[in-house]
């Protein structure tokens, strides 16, 4: 991955949200693992549309509130891939990555936030 890819932030959500939805696509559905995955697809691409809404943001107050939301909705896919871990259903390399990705990003959309009321 190129220096620029890295920190388009853009792209990296998206991303973030094809892996969810690939990892989802190997999970073995039951009674107990379709509600994980049901709000693991939800909460984990939604992190990239809200990204893009903040970037279309009306206000600086408008933007630091979808990035508040952004940070929102990546601890909650924290969260869910910590579950499906607890599920037991799936051994996948892409879920440590995706739970290393998740606390990156959460870190990332903190410091955008803090910076942004900042200023």
């Amino acid at each position: 991955m190129d220096q620029t890819k890295k920190y388009d932030l853009e792209e990296r959500t998206a991303r973030f949200g094809e892996e969810i939805i690939s990892l989802c696509k190997k999970i073995h559905r039951s009674h107990i693992t379709d509600p994980i995955v049901n709000q693991l697809l939800r909460s984990g691409t939604s992190v990239g549309a809200n990204y893009m809404e903040a970037n279309g943001a009306s206000s600086k107050r408008d933007f630091v509130n979808k990035i508040y939301i952004c940070k929102k909705e990546i601890q909650e896919t924290k969260h869910w891939l910590r579950m499906l871990v607890s599920c037991g259903t799936i051994e996948d390399d892409a879920l440590g990555r995706l739970q290393k990705e998740s606390q990156e990003l959460t870190l990332i959309f903190q410091k955008i936030a803090a910076s942004a009321r900042s200023v």
